[in-house]
């Protein structure tokens, strides 16, 4: 007891303690602690991945190492085909709506309104933001410089506020690119740019067509793009890092190479190819014709130099390629090749041993087989195989094809290579039409002798040329460069390969079907060709025009086709719609080639400028 200043006396209360609380704060506080305790030994020993998942969304990060796609060079290592760095400009719908989002709750805090009602106002919530969303002046100024409607800009970034990443423009300039970052400055809202690649094409509509071209993400569609994509990619390197909260790099966790693309050389000589499609085009419009195609190969190694068709097309773009356009016709359109067989049926009866080479066969103008009529356009008399090519007789052909079985025969042909595709592998080559198991007729064997009965390709035609240029060598062609010749298989023999190359020499001499068509300087041996186009139960009114050749006659360097399909007017004959392109595509490519002249001035061959029409 104590006493107080006024003498009061009073009673001083001691603390007391009561068990019971005491007890339940401890127990209180050591279930919170255990529960932690748990807690953290849950989540870092037994269960630690969902941990560590979500550390590395917020600090790992995987770059992609990017490589460019592989050039295509011709032969000599001219750029047929590039990448260029591009950018594509790319959105953040989902970063967009949350800054839309932020700025109207913003903007409604300092209005006093009570952002917990806008919240649950679903509807005006998303009106605000649209409206903020319009009245900002860089959207439309954005669609301007990307060159899209505003309307679909808006549909992209505002439709699907889920998405974290759709394209709005691919592949636009750097300066376009740069007012982006430098004036809009809309990276905040989800606007990036992402460094990509396009493909560029140097020559154009030139190499349209053996080229082909690539989509916009990079990958082969056509041609040779398409045939060797997977060696032109190459494969994108990646980088597994690690940053910190304002994102610098503190730690590479793992890294792989980039794989550089292949290069791909062609056997294509770009002078080559642009004289060829030069003369096509000329042709082609000349004539007035639906379209045409032309094949250089180096018959001593089966290297194409050249394939070019008409029309064509811009790869740089696409959209102005009609796919009409875009087919290869040189290895996809199949057309019966008339006159152009008739060296091989005359070189079928001298492997055969059933003609000479001195052989003189009579006709009379006509020939009866099994019910039907062959005929020439007048009666030659009797010939010898020289002047049965210069005057393109069938009558004599088929004469000669009825000295031999025809298994032989047929199988002659097939040796050469038709049925089959040329071998330069290419996208969409086609085999052409002809069955030589087949039952035929003698009448059908006749008509195969000067180009019926058969549909081929020019790359076909052109394979045939070259063997005979090779001296009886069978090689497949190649668009891809050699340093040796294609290994080939001896089907007949050189001395037979080069007497009927001589003989078709007389073609330009006067009285032959090709006299307008001059070399100076070059001995040719050549063929025109011209047939009937097949329709439904017979055959129309249109007609096909070939010219074969090969030059020089006493080295053979090349061999030349060039097809022009339904030329318009009167004229149509292959001497005179396909001759002038054949004569400057070939007499243009052996001089590119450095091919010496074989035709002496006081020994040349009297090209006659009168016209026997074929």
């Amino acid at each position: 007891m104590t006493v107080s200043n006024d003498g009061q006396r009073k009673k001083t209360i001691k603390p007391t303690l009561i068990p019971w609380r005491f007890v339940l704060v401890c127990a209180v506080v050591s279930i919170v602690f255990a529960a932690l305790v748990a807690r953290a030994a849950y989540i870092q020993i037994i269960k630690p991945e969902q941990a560590v998942l979500e550390s590395d969304k917020r600090t790992l990060r995987v770059e992609k190492l990017h490589v460019q796609r592989g050039m295509i060079l011709d032969r000599h290592g001219n750029e047929l085909a590039v990448s260029v760095p591009v950018v594509s400009v790319h959105a953040n719908p989902l970063n967009l709506d949350k800054s839309l989002h932020a700025q109207v709750l913003k903007a409604a805090r300092k209005a006093g309104e009570k952002t917990a009602a806008l919240k649950d106002n679903k509807e005006e919530l998303a009106r605000r933001k649209r409206a903020l969303y319009q009245a900002d002046p860089r959207w439309q100024e954005l669609a301007d410089v990307l060159r899209i409607n505003k309307k679909s800009l808006d549909e992209k970034v505002l439709s699907d506020t889920s998405r974290q990443f759709v394209y709005l423009k691919r592949q636009i300039t750097p300066a376009v690119a740069n007012y982006i970052v430098s004036d809009l400055k809309l990276n905040r809202y989800g606007i990036h740019l992402l460094d990509e690649s396009k493909r560029y094409y140097p020559a154009g509509e030139v190499t349209a067509h053996v080229l082909g071209f690539t989509d916009i993400d990079g990958e082969g569609i056509e041609g040779i793009e398409k045939l060797y994509d997977a060696a032109l990619t190459g494969e994108d390197g990646r980088r597994t890092i690690r940053k910190d909260a304002i994102g610098r790099e503190i730690e590479v966790l793992h890294e792989r190479e980039r794989v550089k693309p292949d290069n791909i050389q062609l056997s294509i000589d770009q002078r080559i190819q642009s004289l060829a499609y030069k003369a096509l085009k000329s042709a082609v419009l000349s004539y007035q014709a639906t379209s045409g195609s032309a094949m250089v190969v180096d018959v001593t190694t089966g290297e194409v130099l050249a394939m070019v068709n008409s029309p064509s097309f811009n790869p740089n773009n696409l959209a102005t390629a009609a796919p009409h356009k875009r087919r290869n016709r040189a290895i996809t359109d199949l057309f019966e090749p008339g006159s152009t067989m008739k060296p091989l049926s005359v070189l079928a009866g001298l492997e055969y041993g059933t003609i000479e080479t001195d052989s003189v066969i009579p006709t009379k103008g006509w020939l009866r087989i099994g019910g039907r009529v062959v005929t020439d356009p007048r009666n030659h008399g009797a010939m010898d195989l020289r002047t049965i090519l210069q005057k393109s007789s069938n009558v004599g052909v088929s004469k000669i094809a009825q000295t031999m079985p025809k298994r032989d025969f047929i199988g002659f042909f097939q040796r050469m290579g038709f049925g089959e595709d040329s071998g330069t592998g290419m996208v969409g080559e086609s085999s052409g039409l002809f069955s030589p198991h087949g039952r035929w007729s003698d009448f059908e064997v006749a008509t195969l002798s000067y180009g019926y009965r058969m549909s081929v390709s020019t790359a076909q035609v052109a394979r045939a040329y070259a063997t005979i240029g090779a001296g009886g060598v069978h090689r497949p062609l190649t668009i891809i460069k050699q340093t040796d010749p294609v290994p080939g298989e001896r089907i007949f023999s050189e001395k037979n390969a080069y007497s009927v190359l001589e003989m078709m020499e007389s073609v330009f001499e006067r009285g032959g079907t090709a006299t307008r068509v001059k070399l100076d300087g070059y001995r040719i041996g050549g063929k025109t060709g011209t047939s009937k186009k097949a329709t439904y139960g017979g055959y129309g009114d249109e007609y096909v025009g070939y010219f074969a050749g090969i030059a020089p006659v006493s080295n053979p360097k090349l061999a030349v086709v060039v097809m022009v399909n339904e030329p318009g007017g009167d004229v149509y004959y292959g001497g005179d719609v396909a001759g002038p392109a054949f004569a400057e595509i070939m007499s243009g490519s052996l001089r590119i080639l450095d091919v010496a002249p074989d035709l002496e001035a006081t020994a040349a061959i009297n090209y006659g400028r009168l016209y026997d029409q074929y």
